[in-house]
């Protein structure tokens, strides 16, 4: 959620974590999210991790358009200082094609869900400075460029820390179930017979008559 025009919300984030609200975030940072998940059956630790992973992608994505607007403006403020006279206009694929098209990465991390509110960020990103068009930053003044930049780095700071806290969260989860395997509490068949639907037979514990 954007922040008002009174400024960020009291937690000092752009987006708010609502106590209590509907939306993936609110669920996978509440604090009660992965309450008890050591006794919670290995498919509901799965599908939680599962919720989890794909507001970490989300969350990517719109982190990786965020930093598309920041370097547009920063190539123009570049191109200002430096009298160039070579359009930004000429960046802008290759400059799209590393943030918004290169795959999700971080903490070691390689990505392969796909955004599941692409089109949504879009419209949150654009409508950050709603009066700053960015498909003609040549003809902005120099003072709605910073403006832009303030914004856009500002937004990226705390989608960058909501990102961090799901990752913890995703972690979290995926620690639990490696755990479970480890310690022969789950095993692979249990895992394919979850995907296909069907009962698995429970792990072999070593006794036999």
């Amino acid at each position: 959620m954007l922040a008002s025009d009174n400024g960020v919300p009291q937690d000092g984030h752009v987006i708010e974590v609502r106590p209590g609200g509907r939306r993936r975030i609110d669920r996978v940072l509440a604090p009660d999210y992965t309450k008890g998940i050591e006794q919670r059956p290995l498919g509901e630790v799965r599908a939680l991790r599962d919720e989890a992973a794909q507001e970490e992608t989300d969350l990517s994505y719109l982190r990786r358009l965020l930093h598309a607007r920041i370097d547009i403006v920063r190539a123009e403020q570049g191109r200002r200082s430096e009298g160039g006279s070579a359009s930004v206009v000429d960046q802008l694929a290759k400059i799209l094609a590393v943030n918004a098209l290169g795959p999700a990465t971080g903490h070691g991390r390689y990505q392969t869900l796909e955004p599941s509110r692409a089109e949504a960020h879009r419209r949150h990103v654009e409508a950050l400075v709603a009066d700053v068009d960015l498909s003609d930053v040549t003809s902005l003044s120099d003072g709605k460029l910073d403006q832009a930049l303030r914004t856009f780095v500002a937004e990226e700071a705390s989608v960058s820390q909501r990102r961090r806290e799901v990752q913890a969260v995703v972690d979290r989860l995926n620690a639990e179930i490696a755990s479970r395997y480890q310690q022969g509490r789950a095993s692979v068949d249990e895992l394919l017979a979850a995907a296909r639907g069907e009962p698995a037979e429970p792990p072999e514990t070593g006794d036999r008559d």
